[in-house]
């Protein structure tokens, strides 16, 4: 069978989550799968380290689809004619867009709603793009894989979707994460943190992961605590929030809040194994794989109370009202003062992480695709 991978956001030492959820599941499928053809389907030119086996066959396939015209163009004249000649049998489109104008049969994988629920958050023309597309594509798709049951329910409900034909395929974590000696966390906080103690925010940094109420929550522990504490901002610069701006402008602590733009994945399972504590109290994610490396590492999660993230942290994390600073700096200050609490929290991460294993996220996509072959 010949399978053609919308792979354009494979981007060497860019991945961010649904990249690295390609790069993850497609190396172990490609390797798993050599009876059947793959040809990834690239806009741009790309790093060798991505053609995991032999059965695979790159394609650059212009223009460079980096916004929603060029999206458009891609994926409505691009793509149908290359599949169309090379005799595609399935389209799998890990980032959920499809091409409406081709009859190959496809999977998509769609990670979240976010841009329905929280649209300002979006600039104007992504997200009308997403809005007009994206239930077209739902409809269009011969199958869906999804990230958690949340989002499950929520394609579902929110497209008209009929449950049956939405798998959830949970993410996992490299093995590169795990936990440190205290030696190597010495190091680390050395390097980053001027020897001192931090929570870690892992992600891109703009106003729709909620980093504003985050920075003024940093703001009311360190008035509360006194504590050295620093708080580490881990992802690449997105200043797309006059709140967020505003936020780490006015922070009297923010000589404590680092910025360290993106990292080599090998140092960010360093600095996710040497925090305090992970952060992630966006009001919607998918899945939120941070929160999974740093169970691996032994760190206990503070992440919101809304949308996946109850799912996927289970007992192994303290739980937030997203919209209330009062009750992030709460959890902060408890992370500090309660190392009963954490311990209990890392212990609670050790059997809820063994739910999640790339292993088993390729395995479920594969079933998705399983599915679609045998209609």
């Amino acid at each position: 069978m010949k399978i053609a991978v919308n792979t354009r956001l494979l981007i060497n030492n860019k991945l961010e989550g649904i990249g690295y959820f390609i790069y993850e599941s497609l190396k172990i499928i490609t390797k798993k799968h050599p009876e059947h053809q793959f040809y990834f389907l690239f806009d741009r030119n790309y790093d060798d380290s991505f053609i995991f086996s032999d059965n695979i066959t790159p394609i650059i396939v212009g223009p460079p689809a980096r916004h929603p015209v060029l999206y458009y163009v891609w994926f409505e004249f691009s793509i149908p004619s290359l599949l169309k000649k090379l005799g595609i049998d399935l389209f799998l489109s890990p980032d959920g867009y499809l091409s409406l104008r081709s009859a190959i049969p496809s999977l998509a994988v769609f990670h979240d709603l976010n841009f329905e629920h929280h649209p300002k958050d979006f600039p104007w023309t992504e997200r009308k793009y997403y809005r007009h597309f994206f239930p077209r594509f739902a409809k269009k798709a011969n199958r869906i894989a999804t990230v958690s049951v949340f989002s499950k329910n929520d394609i579902s409900k929110t497209y008209q979707i009929d449950q049956a034909k939405i798998d959830v395929v949970y993410c996992g974590a490299n093995q590169i994460f795990k936990p440190l000696s205290e030696a190597e966390r010495k190091k680390i906080k050395k390097r980053f943190s001027r020897s001192e103690d931090y929570f870690i925010y892992v992600g891109s940094i703009q106003s729709r992961k909620n980093l504003a109420n985050l920075i003024k929550a940093f703001d009311l522990y360190k008035s509360k605590t006194a504590a050295n504490t620093f708080l580490l901002m881990v992802g690449a610069l997105k200043w797309s929030s006059p709140s967020l701006k505003s936020a780490y402008k006015n922070s009297p602590y923010k000589s404590d809040i680092i910025f360290t733009g993106r990292v080599e994945r090998e140092i960010l399972a360093k600095l996710t194994a040497s925090a305090k504590a992970l952060t992630l109290v966006s009001k919607l994610e998918g899945f939120g794989i941070p929160m999974i490396e740093a169970y691996f590492c032994d760190v206990p999660v503070i992440c919101s109370n809304l949308s996946s993230m109850p799912e996927i942290a289970g007992k192994g994390a303290l739980l937030v009202n997203p919209d209330s600073v009062d009750s992030i700096a709460n959890a902060l200050i408890t992370m500090d003062r309660s190392p009963i609490i954490r311990d209990q929290l890392i212990k609670e991460a050790r059997i809820q992480r063994l739910q999640f294993d790339w292993e088993k996220t390729a395995d479920l996509l594969w079933n998705s695709i399983e599915k679609l072959i045998k209609k």
